[in-house]
């Protein structure tokens, strides 16, 4: 019996929906852990200060080692050969070990002193590299899937609409129905309970990716990678560097901001259950900004979306620091800055992407895992740096949990300039590296692909 092929067209369309549901959950369990992990450590669980203090600078420490072991799994990644390809296996080993670390770290584990430190900081490790094992094989399979740009534009785009679906989930349910659950089971087991829900939703969600994906054959095998060989892919990379630079410095940006956002409406706003219709207001957003740029895509160039999206920032910063403490001028602040960021954040990823053809045709050899590895490297030194920025700017402002009109303007104060005045800065300083190092556009990777078809270095 002859088997009909199923035609490529099909192939993208399945590809395209059943990679993109995956980033649901996944999304969820990192929001919930990047976002939120300092605020349940300092206003739920409540760790005597130097232990908060201890805790939060092992996370930074935990995160940067973690980012450098994201190289050596990209090269591991790399030299996978299985019946199920590169990426799957390690796609869900990785799922099942970071939902089981992530309930962890949002319980109580009757650890104190000494030990919570080392116990907590142990855990936060392990969910970190499990986390690895499963995030960079899973946005390896990107690159892997098509190397027309317009269309990894459009892959990037759906999946990013599906993560912010799971951000939104989290951003919005996590202060009401924690709450509502802690007059039952007590505060931390609500955080312990919402964690277990979430963690179940990324483990279907990833289902769907790993069942449901199918990887064509684009490319043509090539020799291992040692781990002598993987400083030369890395470093040897111009376009990778330079993107990874900037995208540290705007992650650490955005992603302070971010987790700045529950102290804000606590302390400053004045109203903790504000949050979340802000949150809805950060996910609409970048839903909007992500369903609308594969159309401004078609008639504008990256550089001039790259700008647009920049002004777009500086303005909601603008309005979010001058204008009243009121939601509707809130609102409007987030609306700018975060359509804005979903511009830079899809561009980001398909700069990255496109370096991976950049490397192959500049160093001879393609090695997707170990670049896309620098994708989690970018956003854990982000998290890492924004998590102790966060950390130190709480412990200066002297906040109270139990009462937080006790703050003083000075203490308000510096919320505000952690929040609304550093990232900024830091954005800018992104921008201007991208205008004066990245020079990856359409003409130029045309010609790459091009010649790697020449080369017989891609079918």
């Amino acid at each position: 019996m002859t088997t009909i092929p199923t035609p490529v067209a099909a192939i993208d369309r399945r590809n395209l929906w059943t990679f993109g549901v995956g980033t649901v959950g996944r999304d969820m369990v990192y929001t919930l852990v990047s976002l939120y992990l300092v605020f349940f450590l300092s206003d739920v669980l409540r760790p005597p200060r130097e232990e908060f203090l201890w805790a939060s600078s092992l996370i930074l420490l935990a995160r940067l080692f973690d980012a450098v072991a994201d190289i050596v799994m990209g090269a591991v990644v790399d030299n996978t050969r299985t019946r199920w390809g590169h990426y799957k296996p390690w796609i869900a080993g990785g799922v099942v070990a970071s939902a089981l670390f992530t309930v962890l770290l949002f319980a109580d584990l009757g650890l104190t002193g000494v030990a919570f430190v080392v116990g907590f900081a142990f855990v936060y490790l392990l969910w970190s590299l499990s986390w690895t094992a499963n995030d960079i094989p899973y946005w390896s399979l990107l690159p892997a899937l098509t190397l027309d740009q317009k269309q990894r534009e459009r892959f990037g785009s759906v999946a990013k609409v599906f993560a912010t679906i799971g951000l939104f989930a989290v951003v919005v349910a996590v202060i009401p129905v924690t709450g509502a659950l802690s007059g039952a089971v007590g505060d931390v087991r609500a955080w312990t309970l919402f964690a277990v829900a979430v963690v179940a939703i990324m483990l279907v969600s990833q289902s769907v990716t790993l069942f449901g994906v199918r990887e064509p054959k684009i490319l043509v095998e090539q020799e291992r990678t040692s781990l002598r060989e993987i400083a030369k892919v890395v470093f040897g990379n111009d376009q990778l560097l330079w993107t990874a630079i900037a995208m540290v410095l705007f992650m650490t940006g955005y992603l302070t901001t971010t987790t700045f956002g529950t102290y804000y409406f606590k302390y400053v706003y004045g109203d903790e259950g504000m949050y979340s219709p802000f949150g809805a207001v950060l996910v609409a957003s970048q839903l909007l900004g992500y369903a609308i740029f594969p159309t401004l895509s078609k008639r504008f160039s990256r550089r001039t979306l790259y700008t647009t999206a920049t002004g777009l920032i500086l303005a909601g910063y603008l309005v979010f620091f001058l204008a009243p403490v009121q939601i509707g001028w809130i609102a409007a602040a987030g609306l700018l800055l975060f359509i804005g960021d979903s511009f830079i954040t899809l561009l980001m990823l398909v700069f990255l992407t496109d370096t991976i053809e950049y490397g192959q045709w500049k160093l001879g050899r393609r090695n997707g895992a170990v670049t896309f590895a620098l994708q989690p490297f970018i956003n854990k030194v982000g998290a890492a740096l924004s998590t102790q920025i966060v950390a130190i700017a709480i412990v200066i402002a002297g906040v109270n949990p139990d009462r937080p009109a006790d703050t003083t303007p000075a203490g308000l104060l510096t919320i505000k300039l952690g929040m609304l005045v550093l990232p900024p800065v830091l954005i800018v300083i992104s921008y201007l590296i991208y205008r004066a190092k990245y020079r990856i556009d359409e003409a130029f990777y045309a010609r790459i692909v091009g010649e790697l078809r020449e080369r017989g270095q891609l079918t």
